[in-house]
């Protein structure tokens, strides 16, 4: 194991051994090499810092040259929310997807896959899976990054994803703690509230997170959301009555928790990242995450020298700051031992061939099963009604199915239109209208993502229906709405490969 700098006070040591912080650039920078050195224990990678596999597997080797037990951590869920394929969109259709098709080996198998190519690049820490229920349809955070509205369907989903992800030797980490699903406002920008009983909690969203710790997923993330029923005052993130009262104690749960970004308003808007800091290691978290958006040395020290002035000011316990450093050390020397997996048995296609199972394909009224549709031989306009991109998903992600039309009919044509999120069908109308008027006489393939949380995108299909009633319609979010359209393909996400089997339909493709 990599010896220590010396100079370094165990005080000091411990409070850089609880950060997971992230960086800029493709390679490490000198000051996260320093840091290594002094005590950090784990690094986050995001989008920013991958290239390729190649360049992936020397930056983490480049870390390792440092300190040879370091966490390399990512959040990598597949399906919307991907970092190894932020430019090209995941290999992997993501879990609402896997819910969808509702066969827990194929789930396991997966969560292999991804584990594999996780472990192969060096990383051994997966910010996955959102082991969330998504009760409410409007969440606008957790969405197709849950396995669904079903209690029971998330659980055992959510215990096939983390002994898949594991089998691999890249620790799960099971989100978000104690449950994201039941929100209708987005922690990244604001402190989401869930006010329903202490009873539905436990039999709906404390579930998943039942079965992953019997599954033995060796981390917890917490959410930033306030829990009335569970502690009326902090988000669990910063709640001891929940990490500690709850997690540790009611749960049997002992391995590591870690914090969503502390970075995210719901946290900084309100305590701000150093207290927060704090605060979330007094009640019972063991690393703080940060990095998303604050990635830099001057952040890295801030937040030591806030755990450490808490601990000399006696607002910190520092057995409680050592017992969160051992819990990183002990998942560190587990991922050490873990090992690198053969070649998936199952083979590398496993994604594709799980977002083929998960379509849902439904034909208009009068036209009979969907077998009767005749697939398009010419090249076709794709318009895609597109939202506001998500933070948590980063609006660099491609995302649809034009890429795919275009590669099996080249020639297709394709169009973003968006109205915005804010109310009034005069604008959906009008994108309607300014797609009619792009396509021309060419087939159009209109493209929604939560066509049920977008009241303008529903009235730019309905403007695009009117007028063109063989409109095929591809709906790549949660499908609330009714289908409708010549032909409707509900894909449960919009992952590269849920774009990739919508296109097969489409064209008449047989998969391969």
């Amino acid at each position: 194991m990599t010896t220590l700098a010396s100079g370094t006070d165990t005080l000091t040591r411990d409070a850089l051994t609880v950060l997971q912080p992230g960086f800029t650039g493709t390679t490490a920078p000198d000051w996260l090499l320093r840091r290594l050195g002094e005590g950090l224990a784990s690094v986050g990678l995001f989008g920013r810092n991958i290239a390729s596999p190649g360049q992936l597997a020397a930056l983490t080797a480049q870390l390792r040259a440092e300190r040879d037990d370091v966490l390399v951590a990512i959040d990598e869920e597949g399906g919307d929310v991907t970092r190894l394929e932020v430019r090209s969109g995941s290999s992997f259709p993501g879990n609402h997807a896997l819910g969808a098709v509702d066969d827990v080996e194929l789930t396991h198998q997966v969560a292999h896959e991804l584990g594999r190519r996780l472990a192969s690049c060096g990383v051994n820490l997966n910010w996955a899976p959102s082991a969330d229920v998504n009760s409410d349809p409007r969440n606008p955070v957790i969405g197709v990054r849950s396995f669904g509205a079903d209690t029971e369907l998330a659980a055992r989903h959510t215990a096939a994803y983390v002994t898949g992800l594991q089998s691999a030797g890249v620790a799960a980490c099971t989100k978000h703690f104690p449950g994201h699903g039941d929100t209708a406002v987005d922690s990244h920008h604001a402190l989401p509230r869930i006010d329903v009983s202490a009873d539905v909690l436990a039999e709906r969203e404390l579930a998943p997170f039942r079965t992953a710790i019997a599954a033995g997923t060796r981390a917890v993330m917490s959410a930033h959301i306030l829990v009335p029923a569970l502690d009326p005052d902090r988000p669990a993130t910063l709640s001891r009555r929940i990490l500690t009262g709850l997690l540790r104690d009611e749960l049997g749960y002992d391995g590591l928790i870690v914090t969503d970004g502390m970075e995210m308003r719901a946290i900084a808007g309100t305590y701000g990242i150093e207290r927060g800091s704090v605060l979330a290691i007094a009640a019972g978290a063991d690393a703080i995450c940060v990095g998303g958006g604050l990635a830099d040395d001057a952040t890295v020290l801030r937040l030591r020298d806030a755990l450490v002035a808490a601990v000399r000011a006696g607002e910190l316990p520092e057995e409680r700051l050592a017992e969160a450093a051992d819990r990183v050390r002990a998942l560190a020397r587990w991922a050490g031992t873990a090992g690198s997996p053969a070649e998936s048995a199952h083979g590398t296609e496993i994604g594709l061939h799980a977002a083929r199972r998960a379509l849902t394909v439904t034909a208009a009224p009068g036209l009979g099963s969907p077998d009767a549709f005749e697939p398009l031989t010419e090249p076709p306009y794709v318009a895609a009604l597109t939202p506001v991109a998500n933070i948590a998903v980063g609006d660099e992600t491609p995302w649809g199915v034009a890429a795919e039309l275009i590669h099996l009919l080249p020639g297709t044509v394709t169009g973003s239109f968006s109205a915005g999120d804010g109310p009034g069908n005069e604008a959906g109308e009008s994108a309607g209208r300014a797609a009619l008027q792009a396509a021309g006489p060419r087939r159009i393939v209109a493209v929604v993502r939560d066509e049920h949380r977008h009241p303008w995108m529903a009235s730019a299909l309905e403007t695009l229906l009117a007028a063109r009633p063989d409109t095929i319609v591809v709906e790549m979010g949660v499908p609330q709405a009714a289908p409708r359209g010549a032909l409707h393909i509900a894909t449960h996400g919009a992952a590269r490969v849920c774009g990739r089997a919508a296109a097969e339909v489409i064209t008449g493709t047989p998969g391969l």
